[in-house]
This record gives structure tokens, sequence and C-alpha cells, in this order.
């Protein structure tokens, strides 16, 4: 509550150790033609946006069909179908499970400059 993260380096923060961890990352925004769904089996991301605003797509994944196979070093798996748009403004955050699909860093109308910080926690 006390953390302005847009002062912290772009870099990985220790909570718990692999339990629980957050990302800081700097970023502009994409059109969705050049986004990508992904999901990840070990960890539920809370993302929150510390500046900026973005788009964040989310589906089930049974809506999916996998086009890059599971990375279990990266906890990642690419995918292709179709979900919905949240528009996740600043200081603002959404919590995505195992089970859902997401496309992230999304432009709501013009690509715009984003501080975000991914929590990670392992299920």
């Amino acid at each position: 509550m006390r953390t302005d993260f847009t002062t912290l380096e772009n870099g990985s923060y220790d909570i718990e150790g692999a339990e629980i961890y957050a990302t800081v990352s700097r970023y502009k925004t994409k059109q969705v033609d050049e986004g990508k769904w992904e999901a990840h089996k070990k960890y539920i991301d809370i993302q929150y946006v510390a500046s900026g605003t973005e788009l964040i797509g989310y589906s089930f994944l049974k809506n999916m069909k996998t086009k890059t196979e599971y990375n279990p070093e990266k906890d990642v798996e690419f995918f292709e179908g179709y979900g919905q748009m949240a528009k996740v403004e600043k200081n603002t955050f959404v919590i995505l499970f195992p089970s859902d699909a997401h496309m992230p860093g999304i432009a709501v109308n013009d690509n715009e400059n984003v501080v975000k910080v991914v929590v990670k926690i392992k299920t």
C-alpha cells in the first residue's frame, strides 16, 4: 500500500521465494493483432497497473487451441482463440487463474507507456 511501484527498477522482487514473487516491467502497449493469448499452470497472476492504461484479454482455456506447447521452465503456453477485453487503468488490477487464458498489454486506442506489477502466487 505504501510502495510507489513507478519508482522501482524493472525486475523480479522476492516476497516468499518461489511461492510468491513480483515482477515490475515497463513497456508500450501494442495493438490487439500483435498480442498473444497465454496461460500459466504453476502460478496465479495478479496484474496491477501502476501507471498508464491497457486492455487485458481474458477467456477460459476451453475457448483456446494450443499454438505453442507448454514450457514448464517459463510456465507459459500460448494459444489461439477468442475472448473479451477488460480495461485496466492506473491503480487497478486483475486476477488470472491457471484456468484463464489472457492477452496482456493491449492498447486502448494509441500505444501507451505502462508500468505493471505482476504478483505470481504458486498454486
